[in-house]
């Protein structure tokens, strides 16, 4: 079922459960035991499309570089996947929208955001090297360089093509680590 959900959200639709379900050829019964709502398959659809991005590793000490091998490891899936993203994205914005205008709602609001973890890890070299509050504002920083808001930023607005979103993203990300670790270190002395 979360294959064909895929393909569905692949399309740019995102379908109900009992939608994914018809489509799969599995019993409404089945699919609602597994996913009880539309945001729970989104979910597991958005976790597939992640998929080695989630297992992120990289073997270097310095934070700059692994930043870099994140934003270029990962940047292929998020470009295969864009439309999942993207219609998941929509999901979220719609639910936003149906929640600010509900006191009481209902249901189970999509989740998004594995980058924090990302991130972090990414980050852990020089977690000893700055402030809780310097650690948490780079990782928030980085987040803007990471991830479907890049492709909706540089490739969507600015209409850069994927080489030049990748090199203006790891420049970004780059410089924002370099950026809080100069801050750290303080003022130089000679």
């Amino acid at each position: 079922m979360v294959r064909t959900a895929v393909g569905l959200m692949q399309r740019g639709q995102t379908p109900s459960v009992s939608a994914a379900a018809e489509a799969a050829g599995v019993s409404r019964a089945t699919a609602y035991r597994y996913f009880p709502t539309q945001s729970a398959l989104v979910e597991a659809v958005v976790g597939h499309a992640l998929g080695p991005i989630l297992t992120w590793d990289c073997s270097s000490e310095d934070a700059q570089e692994r930043v870099t091998d994140l934003l270029s490891s990962s940047s292929d899936r998020i470009l295969e996947f864009e439309t999942t993203f993207k219609a998941a994205l929509g999901l979220s914005l719609d639910q936003w929208a149906q929640w600010r205008s509900d006191p009481a709602p209902s249901g189970q609001q999509f989740r998004r955001g594995h980058r924090i973890e990302l991130l972090e890890k990414a980050l852990s070299p020089v977690r000893d090297r700055l402030s809780d509050a310097q650690f948490k504002r780079l990782a928030m920083a980085l987040s803007l360089t990471f991830g479907l808001e890049v492709l909706l930023v540089l490739k969507d607005i600015w209409k850069a093509d994927v080489d030049q979103m990748q090199s203006v993203a790891t420049w970004a990300a780059r410089a924002l680590v370099r950026a809080a670790l100069a801050e750290a270190q303080g003022p130089q002395t000679a």
